[in-house]
Formats: C-alpha cells, structure tokens, sequence
C-alpha cells in the first residue's frame, strides 16, 4: 500500500503527568466511546497492560524495558495515577475495549541509544552536524513566553490544570457542564502544529523514526477498526501523526533500525523520581501537588491546606484551623491579584510560608518534600514478569519484614535474633551484588559487634541493577557467592582480596570463602611491599572479629593474618626511612590501622596473643628511638606506646625533648607533634592535661624564627584545627597563663615536690578542707542528708566560686 492516509481517529494530545490533560482525557473518551485506544509507549508491553486492572497495581508504576544480553541497558516508562496514559489505559480495561502501545518498540530505541552513545564518543564517530546540535525546544516554555508569562509551569497550571477542559475560565471542581471535552485538544494540536511549522523537530532528530513507526501503527489499526479509536500521544506528535505522508516512505525511515532482545515488566515507581530535580527527568516538578489536584473532588485548596496542617502538627508546629482559614483567604487573594484563575503552587507555597511557617522556609522545605513531591511508592502485582533473582528477593523482603520504601529509614540489628542476623545477611549481600538498598549507618546504640546500623531507601533504579545481577544466579545467596568468587580470582592488589573475605564473612557466603581464602594465601605469598600488607592486614583482623559473633570458622584466615603480622614486624621499620611527607603520612595511617588489627587478632588468635604483642610492642619502639624514621611516623609510635601503658611520662616527655630540641630542623619537629597529638581521638586533651608536653610544645613553637614559621605553620594550623573548639580554648587559655615546671613544688603546686605547677587557683590534689566547708550549704539547698548525699566540687581559678554537684 502506497497511497496517503485519510482522517479518522481521535488524537488527543497531552502533556504526560498532567492532571488537567488526565481529566480531559477521561472526558473525551467517555464523550466519544472510541472502539480502541492506542497509546504512546513501547509495544512489547501490551501482555502487560491487563496488569493495570489489578488490584495490587498501584500507581506510581513504570514499565522498564532491559536488553537481555546487557540488563543495565534500560528504559522507564513512568506513569503515574494522574498521567493522561494511565487514564486511558484503565479507561480501556474498564469499558472492555483493545488497548495497545504504539511507539517505537524497545528493542529499537535501546539498541539506538547505544549505538548513538558509541557515536558520541570522541575520535569513534562522525562529527555531529549542526542539527544534532541544536538545543532542544520545550514548547510548554515557548507557549508560556509567547503568552506573556516567564513561568511555563504557572502559564500551563492557568490555562489547563485549573481549568475544565473545553469550558474557559471554569475552574476545578465548578458546576457548570462542559461544552466540548474535544476543544482543548483542538487548540493544543493547533499550537503545537504552529510551533512544528517553526521549529522542524525541536532538536530531537529521533522523534521522526518513532513518528513514523506510530503512523504506520494508525495504518494498521483504521483496517482494523475504521477510524473509531483514539490515540493519546504527547502533543508535541499531533502534528506529525496528522501529516498526509505514504506508508513507503514510513517504512524507509525504519528500514536498517538496529536491534537487541528485550524484556519487559512493571516495577514501582516514586513521586521523587518523578520530579526533575531529584533524577528520572520525568518532566514536573511538583507530583504530590499535581497528584492532590486529580484526586480532589473539590475544594482543592481547602483540602491542601488542611493535609499542611496536618504534615506541621505531626511535627509539633503549633498549627491551628484559623491557620489553615487565613492561609485560604490568603492563597485566594493572591491568585486574584496575580489574574489567576485558581490558586497555584506559588499562592499556596506563599501562603503557607506566611501564616504557617511564620516567614521561615525551613518548616517549608518539608512541606517540599513530604507533600509538594511526596514519598508515594507504587506497588506492583506479584504475578508481574520479573528476573528469577527479583522474585527471589521479593520471597526474601517479604518473610524478613522488609518492605522497599521511597523514604529513608534507619534500622537497627541486633545479630544475636535470628531474623535481624538473615536481615544482615540479605543486605550485604545485596551490597555485594551492587545492589545498594541499604547503607551501613553510625549506630546510635551499642558500637559492639552485635549491633549493626543501616540507612535504608529503595530507588527505582535498583530493579535495573537486580536484572544485572542476574547473571550471577536466580537466586540472592547464589548471585552473591559467584559474584565473590569471580571477584576473587580477578582481584590483583591483596587489600581487595582481604576486604572481599570481610564481605563474604558478613554476608555469609560459606561456599565463596574457600576461593576466596585460596586466592587470598597466594596473593598474600607473592607479595613482599609491607604498604600493601598493611592495607590487608585490618580487614582481616575485622573479619575474625565478625567470626566469633557470626559464629563461623575462620581458623585459617587466622593463620593467615598472624602470618601477614608477623611479616608487617620484620618489614616496617626499614619502610619507614627515606620517605617523603605524603609517602610518611600514609605510612602513618597504615601503622595506626595495623597497631588497631593487633589489638584484635590478639583477642580473636589466643594462640598468638602474647608474642604478637611483644613484637608489635618492639617495632613501635624501634619507631620512635631512630632519627632515620619520618618525624610524624616517630611522632605515631610515641603516642601509641604512651596510651597503651608501655612508655612512662617522662620517657615520652624526653622523646618530645629530643624532637623538638633546636638542631631538629622546624617542619621535621612540626611532623612530629603532628603524629603525637594530631589527628587522633584525645589528642588535644592529652596536652590539656599534661603541662609538661604543653611546656615543651609551647617553648618549642615560641623558638621557631620568622623566616621558619611560615613554613611549619600550615602543618601546625592541621594539626590543631582538628580539635574541638573547646579543647582548643583551653589549650589558648594554658599556652596565655604561662604553664611551667618546677622540680621542688611551689604555691601553684601546693608545696608538692615534683608537681608541675598549674594556672592561678589549681592544685595538683583536693583542698579538703575547702570542699568540706559547701557541705551545710548543699544540704540546705537540695534538702539532702550528708549522710546520704555524694558531693562533688568543682573550684574555678578565676574568682574561687565554687561549682557544685550532688547525686542522692
């Protein structure tokens, strides 16, 4: 067939997600009873579409199309309850008439966009013309500008969204009849006709292959239902769906079309995705206000302003009916000032902010985010086409209580239950997989290994990245066990091995770690740089911590830990000569992570406790006598030895001596005070409390010279920035009173010898006498009996008042 087609269906034109164009949708159908309807979309999933009926089915949803060869090659078609498409497609289920897709199938538009990002890779593809190269035309924008308004969200709320179709000036939730559900699509086809006459395609060049191919669906549909049957399409396709062309030149535009196999199914959906700030560019950017407007019978500002009120009270703002009455009045006042013909978005947000929020735009950002775009997750049936593994972890969440949710939540785990153990398990090896649900998070109570934290939200994306990770299984824990055993065999540096047996051990992955234990042996034999032994070193030891909660047996990774500690011991201190400042800075973390992983073999490895120990104990030491060694890396040992007990005070004073003793040059003494009292817990409140470091700190920085100080004065200003402001105040308040020492004791001492002598007002021990005189006081105040009354006395320096405290 060659020749030109005539007229007949019904195009409506819409713009997709669009409540006003979803209610005149509905009107025009029930208005002209069409035989069929046809709607924009990929055709492969018309099996889907009596999944719509089902009462599971509930929008937001989206049909997401996937290469089966390459699941993250993907499509989303996003509907949403208020989307004209959605309407029409219920409309039809309802009413028992055929319903079909007629876009370009999906196994086309993925297969093009490949082949156009291949394209559009520098030096692989022909240079883009300028056509390719034009910006694309948003012709709501256009339409709004050409009306006057520098708001085409506002121009398409005025003129469609608030507005019966087919009746100017009615608005939402009025009485009148309509005169012609059909006229508002006849002005919006007419205008996009006008814009396509100026503007050719837009800048989407693609646009002429789908059209095509939706014209010779139209074809095929007039033979067989004449021209009863209605097409809902953006508008921005009337014009050229309207267009006399020949079915021959249809078919040399898809001639040649690249194809891949593809699969389809519906996945939930959110309103966030649905915004354009927060991702899918789905082409609104206010869904819960949008989603409110379809579903108020009437009144709709009333109703809006009713649900602000009660987001506001649930968050302890006092909010009040007169609140909501004068925020009406207001939205009202503005929308007629402003020649609206209902309030908007901006009238009401405006109102809000005013009578509600008080002028603040903090209670307002979660009107924002809760209402305005809202946390709505559609729902999907159960016997929905799905990867084996998405099946299988539908099975999972469902018996373990964990049900996918748009909002963030936090969970908390206690291992020692067994369902929060197989909630655990479920997460990490999701993490594992790539599926990124959940989050390890701070944990507000225990730090114990029994307590895990997690931050949960699930994001439409993450069915794309489960349809990936099928290829390693149907199942999770089968996915999750190829997946590390291929991981394992491709991994080249010995910290990936080590951190991938950590990951099996949390995920418990039984079958995996033999491989993984196995590749970890060989890596662990074959490499000699103690840099890389030290970054594997902590993810063991980890490990056989989770072992003793997780019950499992990790004798051999314990074997091959206290093997790589013991190699660390011999290896470290030659490592530690002749480095650079960024070559001694990272040493210096690896030697904090290994001096951590001791402490934890020592506990998890009995057998090896005491001599590892001892060693580790030996190696510090070496670190922090030898000259030869980076300035922070001595400066590290020191302060390891002294919070462990194993350096008296006195030895790490004369250490602190030696290194900052005039001959050191400045950025060496500056690197060493860095790794004693930088960037560590108590750092700072280590000097707040022992004078004697301070003194040689302070006498230290006094000697610097000019011409020296500007260079050792960014390392200094890292090192003390880290403290917290009130450590750091108290450290300005010591360095300005002068701190000293004295041998014999004094009256700042309390005539103690040996004590270092304190600002004016301190002692070195409690002034009973003093404390005893508040007791007749306290008990007059809190009416206690000193009997029973623990007393605790605070004397300040500044005036001698005196802070009290008391617990019954």
């Amino acid at each position: 067939m060659t020749g030109t087609q005539p007229a007949g269906p019904l195009l409506l034109g819409v713009r997709h997600h669009g409540p006003g164009s979803a209610r005149a949708v509905r009107a025009a159908l029930d208005a002209a009873r069409p035989q069929a309807v046809l709607i924009e979309g990929p055709p492969e999933g018309d099996a889907l579409l009596p999944l719509a009926a089902d009462e599971q089915m509930r929008p937001p949803v989206a049909l997401l199309a996937h290469a089966v060869d390459d699941p993250g090659r993907a499509a989303f078609w996003p509907l949403a309850a208020f989307s004209p498409e959605w309407v029409a497609i219920r409309w039809a289920l309802t009413h028992g008439v055929p319903v079909r897709f007629i876009d370009l199938p999906a196994a086309h538009s993925l297969a093009m966009e490949e082949e156009g990002e291949r394209a559009g890779r520098p030096g692989e593809g022909a240079e883009q013309d300028d056509e390719t190269r034009l910006v694309p035309v948003d012709p709501i924008r256009v339409l709004a500008e050409t009306a006057g308004y520098d708001d085409p969200e506002r121009w398409w709320e005025d003129v469609v969204e608030h507005r019966v179709p087919g009746l100017p000036g009615t608005v939402t939730g009025g009485s009148q009849a309509v005169a012609d559900p059909l006229a508002a699509f006849a002005a919006v086809g007419e205008a996009m006709t006008a814009l396509r006459e100026v503007y050719g395609d837009g800048g989407h060049p693609r646009d002429a292959v789908r059209e095509a191919y939706m014209r010779v669906q139209l074809r095929a549909a007039r033979k067989e239902f004449g021209g009863a049957f209605a097409v809902v399409c953006g508008a921005w396709h009337v014009p050229a769906l309207e267009a006399r062309t020949t079915l021959t030149a249809d078919r040399a535009l898809l001639k040649g079309l690249p194809k891949v196999k593809t699969e389809l199914t519906w996945v939930p959906w959110t309103h966030q995705r649905l915004a354009r700030h927060s991702g899918y560019g789905a082409g609104i950017d206010s869904p819960g206000w949008y989603g409110h407007l379809f579903d108020a019978p009437d009144r709709p500002i009333e109703r809006w302003m009713t649900k602000v009120a009660g987001l506001l009270r649930d968050e302890d703002r006092f909010v009040s009916s007169a609140h909501v009455i004068e925020a009406v009045r207001l939205a009202d006042t503005l929308a007629a000032m402003r020649g609206r013909p209902l309030a908007g978005l901006s009238e009401t947000t405006d109102a809000v902010r005013a009578v509600m929020c008080e002028g603040s735009d903090v209670p307002l950002a979660l009107v924002r985010d809760r209402l305005v775009v809202g946390v709505t997750l559609g729902e999907v049936p159960d016997n929905a086409p799905a990867v084996p593994l998405q099946r299988d972890l539908n099975r999972q969440q469902r018996t373990l209580r964990l049900k996918p949710e748009a909002s963030e939540r936090e969970l908390e785990l206690d291992l020692r239950k067994e369902t929060d153990a197989a909630r655990s398990r479920l997460l990490h090896r999701l993490r594992l997989l790539g599926v990124r649900w959940g989050e390890p998070a701070a944990g507000r109570g225990s730090t114990g290994t029994f307590r895990e934290s997690w931050r949960l939200r699930w994001e439409p994306e993450l069915y794309v990245r489960v349809a990936e990770a099928g290829v390693w299984g149907t199942t999770v824990l089968a996915a999750a066990t190829a997946r590390a055993e291929s991981e394992a065999l491709a991994a080249t540096a010995l910290a990936e091995v080590t951190a991938l047996a950590e990951r099996c051990l949390l995920a418990e992955l039984p079958e995996a770690l033999p491989v993984v234990m196995r590749v970890l042996a060989d890596r662990a034999a074959l490499d000699a740089d103690v840099g890389h032994l030290a970054d594997a070193l902590p993810a063991l030891a980890r490990t056989l911590r989770y072992g003793d909660v997780r019950s499992t047996d990790t004798a051999a990774l314990g074997e091959v830990a206290a093997g790589l500690a013991e190699r660390i011991c011999v290896g470290l201190p030659p490592a530690c000569t002749g480095l650079d400042a960024d070559g001694a800075a990272a040493l210096r973390a690896q030697v904090d992570g290994v001096h951590t992983a001791i402490g934890l073999l020592a506990g998890a490895v009995p057998a090896t406790a005491d001599g590892l120990r001892e060693r580790w104990r030996a190696v510090l030491h070496k670190l922090a006598a030898r000259d030869t060694v980076a300035g922070v890396i001595r400066g590290r040992a020191t302060r390891l030895l002294l919070d462990d007990g194993h350096l008296a005070q006195d030895e790490a004073a004369r250490l602190m001596g030696l290194a900052l003793s005039p001959g050191t040059p400045p950025a060496d003494a500056a690197a060493w005070i860095e790794g004693f009292v930088g960037g560590t817990a108590g750092g700072g409140m280590l000097l707040v409390h022992d004078e004697q470091l301070l003194a040689l700190v302070d006498s230290w920085l006094s000697g610097v010279s000019a011409d020296t100080f500007t260079d050792v004065l960014p390392l200094l200003r890292r090192t003390f920035s880290a403290y917290e402001p009130g450590v750091r105040r108290t450290l300005g308040e010591l360095v300005r009173r002068g701190p000293a020492v004295t041998g014999t004791g004094g009256r700042d001492s309390g005539g103690v010898p040996g004590h270092a002598s304190t600002a004016p007002g301190f002692g070195p021990v409690l002034d009973g006498p003093r404390a005893d005189a508040v007791i007749p006081v306290l008990r007059l105040l809190l009416g206690l009996d000193a009997a029973k009354a623990t007393v605790t006395v605070t004397v300040t320096p500044d005036n001698d008042e005196e802070e009290l405290g008391a617990t019954g």
